[in-house]
């Protein structure tokens, strides 16, 4: 077993953040994660490293999940089962997907990271969440070393939240990850955000999954940074939903704030439109900042510390808060 000493993590964070770790291991199969298990369980955990800001050097071991592989289960004439391994790179396994035919998740090309990370987070993206897919997440349980199985109901899915973001934070290592996808009839989610005024641009009035992929990467393009020449986690803050009083309130003083409903007394405002209001975007403070295009993204421009953006954003959320009266919350895990 390689455990290797003062490693520095900065490859193996998308925000390129330089923290040291004392110990460090690569597991790129399940019997070696499982033997690790018996002799350690003080674990720090990485696999795409898309979605943390390190502001600090790691005491305890840190294990690079690697998992690789993806298994179709079953298909029928309108679906098909895919089991896919925590470390397969979730853009890829959406492209995969595409090349195979298989719809469902072409509104999220481009999200980086992992596959093992995407339930974590319940990432989502253009009016589509993973929770809509996935059947079946399995996981090691840390303590007893057992492998688990949680079914979709089990994983309590929430606006980019899980079980493993509440009590079952730290207690399990997710290795699967399981897909229910269309192979045929695919239902099309082509209203949120720019996606129809993309294909229209582009002359398609009869997309198919490839299309509104092509729509997603041109876009997300446009606004967001590439973390191998900018560092960066994406989207930083969750879009807070708020009352729709609170809302009626603020459009008397913002006529433009724009809005998505969520539910009959609920109402999801976009927090880079709070952010940009309050003049942060495109805001530098030497070696970090808001990016120019997408004020959602907080960036390294080079050699940042994890503490300077994170003092960055918590004046955000102070000036969010004194503007809107809105808590704008962290999506990234701040460690």
């Amino acid at each position: 077993m390689n455990i290797q000493k003062n490693i520095s993590l900065k490859k193996y964070n998308t925000f390129g953040i330089d923290v040291n770790a004392k110990r460090f291991i690569a597991i790129d199969s399940l019997y070696a994660l499982k033997e690790l298990l018996q002799k350690e369980k003080e674990l720090f955990l990485i696999s795409g490293g898309s979605n943390m800001l390190l502001t600090q050097d790691i005491e305890k071991l840190v294990v690079h999940l690697n998992l690789k592989g993806i298994s179709i289960d079953q298909e029928n004439e309108n679906n098909v089962y895919l089991t896919v391994n925590a470390g397969e790179n979730w853009h890829d396994f959406v492209l995969w997907c595409i090349d195979q035919n298989f719809g469902g998740i072409e509104n999220l090309s481009l999200i980086p990271g992992n596959v093992g990370t995407c339930p974590i987070q319940n990432i989502g993206a253009y009016g589509v969440e993973v929770k809509d897919v996935i059947t079946k997440v399995e996981a090691l349980e840390i303590e007893s070393g057992k492998l688990v199985s949680f079914s979709n109901e089990d994983c309590y899915f929430g606006y980019r939240d899980s079980i493993f973001k509440r009590h079952a934070k730290g207690k399990y290592i997710l290795t699967s990850v399981s897909f229910k996808l269309t192979k045929g009839k695919h239902q099309l989610n082509t209203s949120y955000g720019a996606i129809e005024k993309e294909l229209a641009s582009n002359e398609i009035t009869k997309p198919s999954i490839k299309d509104v992929s092509d729509a997603v990467i041109a876009i997300r393009q446009s606004k967001l940074p590439d973390p191998k020449e900018i560092g960066n986690s994406g989207s930083f803050f969750k879009n807070p939903v708020i009352s729709k009083v609170h809302f009626n309130d603020l459009q008397k003083k913002f006529p433009t704030i724009p809005s998505y409903p969520v539910s009959e007394n609920e109402i999801k405002v976009p927090a880079g439109w709070l952010i940009e209001q309050s003049g942060f975007k495109g805001k530098r403070f030497g070696e970090y900042g808001v990016h120019e295009k997408q004020a959602l993204v907080l960036v390294n421009y080079g050699n940042a510390s994890g503490e300077d953006i994170y003092k960055l954003a918590q004046k955000i959320q102070q000036t969010i808060k004194e503007n809107f009266d809105i808590n704008l919350e962290i999506e990234v895990n701040v460690i």
